[in-house]
């Protein structure tokens, strides 16, 4: 006999300390704590494995991804959590803990304020 009980699964907390970068480059210039965290996601996204791992959350089935389905990116497992740490660091990405994986989930109101502040220019 199984003394197994299925719990809920919890939603994704939303983290008050993201907020978006900036405003569009031509509405005014930055402040410089909004440099300064544009610099930082921007400078994240600037390596070629940290944008290869963003990819592959964000194209991944409701732009969440377990650590298990994308860490064959070329670099040890090691590196990879290394990379991601610096992506959350970033405010690109927000994980949860799901038993002994983490899932990690694209931050979407963060890119989207990046988007509209690089659109500007289109």
């Amino acid at each position: 006999m199984s003394n197994t009980e299925a719990l809920p699964l919890l939603e994704p907390e939303t983290s008050d300390a993201v907020a978006p970068c900036c405003p569009p480059l031509t509405e005014r210039p930055l402040t410089a704590e909004e440099a300064e965290r544009t610099a930082t996601m921007f400078k994240a996204l600037g390596d070629p494995v940290r944008l290869r791992l963003f990819s592959l959350i964000a194209s991944h089935a409701g732009g969440e991804a377990c650590v298990c389905d994308i860490s064959d990116v070329g670099v040890s497992q090691p590196t990879v959590s290394h990379h991601l740490k610096k992506l959350k660091d970033a405010g690109l990405l927000t994980s949860e803990r799901r038993g002994t994986w983490v899932y990690y989930r694209v931050e979407p109101s963060v890119v989207a304020a990046m988007g509209q502040m690089l659109r500007t220019f289109g």
